[in-house]
Formats: structure tokens, sequence, C-alpha cells
């Protein structure tokens, strides 16, 4: 299938128009058109191959909503115009014990990411969303709820489950006590799953120029982390932290306000996180861990579960021909709080 899309074709360089072929489709696979593209932080630092094994040319792009166009033999769970989504992975093993607990991301194998992987069955590169059609196999498309608006849903299948599954797998609910540190794409979503959970949330920020946004997006205080005595009185207050920021940051510092058995969790940065002291976490009986995206079973329920509360990411809607602009604000962070790029902005193939 012949398409079109916006590609880096080498580390760093800007998106332009690419044209290119999507697989023929195999059985169980489903077709779409896309209709909406998240802009994630991760589909910069891939572009610049931050993380390394960076494979060119690259269309990013995994937070897609899109229309399935066609189906192949053997899919039972779409048909024709069906509204759907994909997010951050479109295949895994199926056979090792994360695939069958439900946890894709985790594959012992290793998950096949939407772009910037390989096809498990022709080793070709995989390409994202930043284009006009889709082709995954059905065990990876979800379904989009009725009267979830379709133009701000996409950053839910990165921004989304990367928050809403820690929520969940620490199980907060009504009283739980949950801080945010960082207020963007991730840290935005983070407040508002956990307000929606019922946690009385707190965010942590180093500066009180984010107050107004912070209870606006349904936090009920703010910890200013700059401010000493603020942060000594606030000791041992939190169940669950989820720390959002995407960079080296001391981790360390923020270990100190988790109550007994309190776990932070790590979800922006990847990479070295310096050396924090094991006091906090003897002492306390404290964790720090780490959480990848969530598993589709997961992402499924939380779709579902955006629908219900009316939960959906603050977004900016772009044509794609301002995707380098867009890229460039993002790094300065002058987004509230994630891009979404509207598909039909991109012409079909010639």
């Amino acid at each position: 299938m012949k398409t079109t899309g916006y590609a880096a074709q080498t580390k760093g360089a800007p998106l332009t128009p690419w044209s290119f072929e999507r697989r023929e489709l195999r059985a169980g696979d489903v077709a779409m058109e896309v209709l909406y593209c998240g802009v994630c932080h991760s589909d910069l630092h891939q572009v610049r191959d931050d993380w390394g094994g960076s494979i060119f040319p690259m269309v990013p792009g995994h937070e897609i909503i899109g229309r399935v166009t066609a189906v192949a033999p053997g899919v039972t769970r779409f048909k024709v115009g069906d509204a759907v989504a994909v997010g951050c992975m479109v295949d895994s093993c199926q056979h090792c014990r994360p695939c069958r607990l439900g946890e894709e991301q985790y594959c012992t194998e290793g998950m096949t990411a939407t772009y910037n992987g390989r096809d498990r069955v022709t080793d070709e590169p995989t390409q994202g969303g930043y284009s006009k059609h889709l082709v995954v196999r059905q065990e990876f498309v979800l379904s989009v709820p009725d009267g979830l608006d379709l133009s701000r849903a996409a950053p839910l299948l990165c921004a989304g489950i990367t928050t809403y599954s820690p929520l969940r797998t620490w199980g907060v609910g009504p009283g739980s006590r949950v801080g945010v540190i960082g207020l963007g794409g991730l840290g935005h979503m983070a407040v508002k799953l956990a307000a929606a959970l019922g946690a009385h949330v707190t965010v942590i920020s180093r500066s009180p120029t984010k107050t107004a946004d912070a209870l606006a997006l349904g936090a009920d205080e703010v910890l200013i982390s700059t401010d000493a005595d603020a942060v000594a009185k606030a000791a041992s207050r939190f169940d669950l932290i989820i720390d959002t920021v995407p960079v080296d940051h001391p981790v360390g510092d923020y270990l100190p306000l988790l109550d007994l058995d309190g776990s932070l969790v790590l979800v922006g940065q990847i990479g070295p996180i310096g050396q924090p002291s094991s006091v906090p976490l003897v002492m306390g009986r404290r964790r720090l861990a780490g959480s990848l995206i969530g598993g589709i079973a997961q992402t499924q329920e939380l779709l579902d579960f955006c629908a219900r509360k009316g939960v959906l990411p603050d977004v900016e809607i772009i044509p794609i021909d301002r995707i380098n602009e867009a890229w460039e604000r993002m790094e300065r962070a002058d987004v509230r709080y994630r891009f979404v790029i509207d598909m039909a902005s991109l012409p079909a193939a010639g």
C-alpha cells in the first residue's frame, strides 16, 4: 500500500514529506486511515538518536487515532468504519510470561515499537503515525469508545497510559495521596487521572508559577520543592509519587516525601539518575521504581475510563506542515500540554 508521511531522513534532520510503502495485510491485520496523531517528546529523542539504535528514514508517531479501512481474514474484533487507536507498540511474541499476563510492553523477546522497530515477520523498519495509513495486527488495535473526542484522544495512547498504569498498579483510589513531579504532557495527564480515580493530588513543582494551572487541572494543592520549610513539613506525606521529569534530576530529594511503603515511580527519564542515597529507602521501607506505558488490555481500560469520566488531554491541534515548529516549541515547553496533528492536513500519496 503506497502512503505518505513526514519523515526524518537522517539523524537530527527536520521532518519532510516522504512517500513509502505500507506492508500488504497479513491474516489478522487491520488497515486504517490515520485521523490524528499526538506529538510525544520521545519522537524528538528517537530522531536525534538520543537513546541509540535509531533507524532512518524514520516516520515518528505512536499516539494514533484512526478509522478502519480494511480488515484481513481472521479479524474478528473490528470492521470497516470503526474508530480505533494504536499506541506505542504493534506486536509482541504473545507467548512469554509478560505477554500472557497482558503486559506486552515487557515482552521478554522485545515488543515491536510502532516506529523505529522491526517487523517480526519481514524485519523491515516500522513506521509511525505521522502518516496517512497504518497496518497493525488486530491484537494491538484498540477500540475508541463512543463519546471520546477523536481530535483530543490521541495523547491517551502514550501520555495517558504511561501515567494511568502506575496509578492502577499501585492501587490508587479514594483516599490515596498522590504527588506528581512535573506538569508537562505526562504530568498534566497524571493529575487528571489521579483526580478522576479519587486521589488527593499534589503537584510538586520548582516554581509557584504552575500553581494556577495545577489547580485548574484538578490538583488539590501544590508543593514548591525549592521551599525548604514546605518540603520538610511534607515529609512522609505521599503514598505514591509519579515522576514525569524527562531529564536527569535529583530523584533522591523526593524520597523522604513518601510514607511508609510509599513508592516513587519514574515514567519520564530514560537513562542515569545519579546516585540517590539509600537512607530514605531503607529507613522508611520506601521504593524507587519505574514503569513503561501499559499493556493492551489496560490501555483499553484507560480509554473506556476516560470516556466514562470525561477525561481528555489538553491539546493544541496543528497541521502536519507545522511539525518542525511544534518540535521546537515542545523543547521550550511552549505547549499546554500536548500537540496533536490533524492528519487531514497531509495530502494522500500521488
